[in-house]
């Protein structure tokens, strides 16, 4: 039996970690002391490694919460609900890396673009490829300027003077 930071120190987490799991109905203790403790079973610390095991791998609270149904009831479940739920995150994953290569490869591009120098940033080649690459960020400047140009200008001032701090 563990009380809570005995759990949390075997599990080394925080006590918060163990109350927030609770609280989204991952984790319950098995019981409580009478002055109101947790108390925590081996299968409590089990189920505890499941949970952090799972987040460890990027699963969230509720696809873990999915996870522990499928642990609890395994006689009633069969391997291709959980290679299901995997196959999902791992498409999820290599989508979220190919945008971040594609993240990572425009600005190595713009980055090797720039001299980066003491010059004006007038003709900063970041720039005038951020203000030209894509129509959907030109329409977007072109509907701010558009914007700016009929704010009238008491609210432009008003702005100015609440900025200031007056």
């Amino acid at each position: 039996m563990y009380r809570i930071g005995e759990l949390a120190d075997l599990c080394e987490v925080k006590a918060d970690t163990l109350r927030f799991y609770e609280k989204h109905g991952l984790l319950t203790p098995s019981s409580r002391t009478e002055s109101g403790y947790r108390v925590y079973t081996q299968d409590d610390a089990a189920r505890l490694r499941f949970i952090l095991r799972a987040k460890a791998v990027g699963f969230t609270l509720n696809e873990i919460s999915e996870l522990l149904s499928i642990e609890l009831d395994k006689s009633n479940r069969v391997c291709a609900d959980v290679k299901g739920m995997v196959d999902i995150k791992l498409a999820q994953v290599q989508a979220k890396m190919a945008e971040l290569t594609h993240f990572q490869t425009s600005l190595q591009s713009l980055s090797d673009a720039c001299c980066g120098g003491p010059r004006s940033a007038e003709h900063c080649s970041i720039l005038e490829a951020l203000e030209s690459s894509t129509e959907r960020a030109e329409h977007h400047s072109h509907r701010h300027e558009v914007h700016q140009h009929h704010e009238p200008h008491h609210a432009h001032s008003k702005v100015t003077h609440e900025e200031s701090g007056n």
